[in-house]
């Protein structure tokens, strides 16, 4: 049990710790590493699963968006991306949590799981995009006259970026799951027995 709360802590300030590196410059600079929210937030209902921890991660998600707009001098509420809209992050960042639960009873470290898991979170980040997008660009306000084939087109020009940002995140982070368990499995298999 202790382990376990201790492998539980190690997973949840890895995440915050990536959130942080990569979330806080989404509002700019190309040169930092793209957004890795939704890769977080599926890893997070992966390994973590406690709704409570969820609530965490969103809530640093919100912080960081807040320190990153007001330490611009900018209004937090009055910024183009925060809209009635936003609150919809919460249902978004779920999607993906709730896959990752989804996947995590059935999670093993052989190619075909994670493979189909990977598939799952990419499923995921696509549906987070769609109620992302889709609440901005409907509920947000920004768009006088908005429009099918104006948010066809935003859909198509944003989402694929979106979904392969995530895609990516996930392969490395399943990846490194796959190398760690086969490390474990073959230092075990090589530790001389203790009777």
């Amino acid at each position: 049990m202790k382990t376990q709360r201790s492998a539980d802590t190690a997973v949840l300030v890895t995440l915050m710790i990536v959130m942080v590196a990569t979330r806080f410059h989404h509002f700019g600079d190309a040169l930092h590493l793209p957004d890795a929210s939704i890769a977080l937030f599926f890893l997070g209902g992966l390994y973590l699963r406690r709704f409570g921890l969820y609530v965490l991660l969103l809530g640093l998600a919100v912080a960081i968006d807040y320190v990153a707009i007001t330490q611009r001098g900018m209004d937090f509420f009055q910024h183009y991306c925060v809209t009635p809209a936003y609150f919809f992050l919460l249902l978004s960042y779920a999607v993906p949590w709730l896959a990752g639960r989804l996947c995590a009873p059935r999670l093993r470290a052989t190619p075909g799981v994670l493979a189909l898991t990977w598939g799952v979170g990419v499923i995921a980040a696509a549906l987070s995009f769609l109620v992302s997008n889709g609440a901005f660009y409907w509920l947000g306000g920004r768009y006088a006259g908005p429009n099918w084939p104006q948010y066809l087109q935003r859909v198509a020009q944003w989402g694929p970026l979106f979904v392969r940002t995530t895609a990516a995140y996930l392969a490395v982070a399943l990846a490194g799951h796959g190398v760690l368990a086969y490390w474990r499995s073959a230092r075990k298999h090589t530790l001389p027995q203790q009777h």
